[in-house]
């Protein structure tokens, strides 16, 4: 009997630990577990705008490549622009700045000189000069020459400047002011007008 007993008593165990590790085995397979992230990705804004008015007033957008209007400069002593004279200079102020909704810096580089068709654009010549926001763009100006030419159809050169991005963020950038000088040749013919639009582009920069 005591044998029949142990028997059954291991048996038993054996049956017991089948079971258990059964139960062990289906547990472990309901472990389980995982992560997600996702990104959310958006671009920054470039915006140039420029003032014939003043370096804080005045500004609009003047992109002819999307249909604005270029802006009309109004050049002024020591000459009149709608009377010169062989020798006469005239000078124009202009101004241009990144708008507070841009987020990166920009370098502007002058793209490009068109003339029109009045007929004395061979007998005036120009320069742009990059000068401080609130210096006056006349004879004494100085600084840094941006564009040239010997006439109103031609460019000589193009040189860069850098343009600041607002700070704190939400506010326009610093501007930086375009002087126009416009000299009236040895052959300019008298009652004929003469018509040109400068081109400026600005690219955005890294920060």
């Amino acid at each position: 009997m005591a044998t029949k007993d142990t028997r059954r008593k291991v048996l038993a165990v054996l049956a017991g630990g089948l079971v258990l590790g059964v139960g062990i085995g289906v547990t472990l397979a309901a472990w389980n577990d995982s992560e997600s992230a996702t990104g959310t990705f958006t671009a920054g804004a470039f915006n140039l705008e420029g003032s014939t008015t003043s370096a804080t007033a005045g500004y609009a957008s003047h992109n002819v490549d999307a249909g604005d209007a270029a802006a009309t400069l109004a050049f002024t002593l020591p000459a009149v622009a709608s009377s010169m004279s062989p020798g006469d200079v005239v000078y124009a102020p202009f101004w241009v700045r990144l708008d507070s909704t841009t987020t990166n810096s920009a370098t502007l580089l002058p793209t490009g000189v068109t003339a029109g068709t009045g007929g004395n654009e061979a007998n005036l010549s120009y320069s742009v000069t990059a000068i401080a926001p609130a210096a006056t763009c006349g004879a004494g100006a100085t600084g840094t020459v941006v564009a040239s030419g010997a006439t109103l159809a031609a460019q000589t050169g193009a040189t860069s400047v850098a343009l600041a991005e607002g700070t704190p963020a939400g506010t326009a950038g610093v501007p930086v002011q375009l002087c126009f000088a416009v000299t009236a040749g040895a052959g300019l013919v008298q009652a004929t007008a003469a018509t040109a639009t400068w081109e400026f582009t600005a690219t955005s920069t890294a920060d």
